[in-house]
């Protein structure tokens, strides 16, 4: 039997067929990923061959299909090792908030590199629109059109007021979408505005902290009653690249990328070496300086996930 895998809770793997039967599968043996060392050899989007064991709806994954792309993050227990998030997405959306709680530019391009270094179409969300001061209000504009300028289509919308839902659900049909983004931002009280049937379990903020609580606790695929799927996935306090080499870093930011056959150097950092292509066009205005600061972070392997920028 075929199907999709929804949700993993470690050792168990609910996959769904393709008469939208849920059946409750395990592993047969050893999976091993070439080329990647994970925690999780299936992940959530991951289509697989099953067969049947015992009575009931259990099963037993005998074969992980190809995959067309997947995300990883660095595992949070074991510092070498990565965590696949999810598998086969046709887009990642970066769930963001200005304000209660806010989500630094650290934090998206941290995102933004892993779906370029993977290969995964991405899209900002800035959630709570209604919520927002004017000054918020200015900031959100200011980042929407920076990084629609860098091929990231940006949209603001409200969960609660459904301000921006219908234009969000138009771009979702039919897709793979995957939502993520810190706690408290909104991820499930956005996926039930998009589509109410799912009647996700959402949080409160935490009023010491300004936070969101966790409310999801394993990556999820919910079907789309509009058609496609969304993936759920839990709050992420931080994110840690793998993988990842200091010149395949400025690889990934598509304003560098552009410049990097002008620089002097083939293997240049964009930090301290002459005749560097990218450093001229942050001196010229040309190439943000937020998003350079960030860059310099992640060439140091920084958390930027909580910094503010000044």
């Amino acid at each position: 039997m075929k199907g999709i895998v929804v949700k993993s809770t470690g050792s168990w793997y609910i996959v769904m067929t393709n008469a939208n039967k849920l059946c409750n599968c395990r592993l047969k043996g050893q999976f091993r990923i070439h080329g990647i060392r994970t925690t999780n050899p299936v992940a959530v989007g991951d289509h697989v061959h099953f067969k049947p064991e015992g009575t009931g709806d259990n099963g037993v994954i005998t074969t992980i299909e190809p995959r067309t792309n997947y995300i990883v993050r660095r595992s949070i227990n074991l510092s070498k090792s990565a965590h696949i998030i999810a598998a086969n997405i046709d887009c990642l959306y970066i769930v963001a908030s200005i304000m209660l709680p806010r989500t630094s530019t650290g934090f998206i391009d941290r995102l933004l590199v892993t779906a370029e270094a993977y290969h995964i179409p991405a899209a900002i969300i800035f959630n709570k629109i209604d919520i927002y001061t004017s000054e918020a209000n200015d900031r959100c504009d200011s980042l929407m059109k920076l990084y629609t300028s860098l091929g990231y289509p940006s949209f603001s919308v409200s969960a609660l007021a459904g301000s921006g839902v219908e234009e969000l659900k138009a771009v979702l049909r039919g897709k793979v979408n995957l939502f993520s983004g810190h706690s408290g931002v909104g991820k499930s009280a956005l996926i039930n505005a998009l589509d109410p049937l799912l009647s996700i379990k959402t949080g409160e903020i935490s009023s010491y902290h300004s936070k969101g609580m966790h409310t999801t606790t394993f990556a999820e695929m919910h079907p789309l009653s509009f058609g496609g799927f969304m993936i759920d996935t839990p709050g992420i306090k931080e994110f840690g690249l793998v993988h990842f080499e200091s010149q395949e870093i400025g690889e990934r930011f598509p304003e560098f990328r552009a410049l990097l056959h002008n620089c002097k150097y083939n293997n240049c950092t964009h930090v301290h070496e002459p005749g560097c292509a990218v450093k001229l066009a942050l001196d010229n205005g040309s190439i943000n300086p937020e998003r350079y600061h960030n860059y310099l972070g992640l060439l140091n392997d920084e958390n930027l996930d909580t910094t503010d920028y000044e």
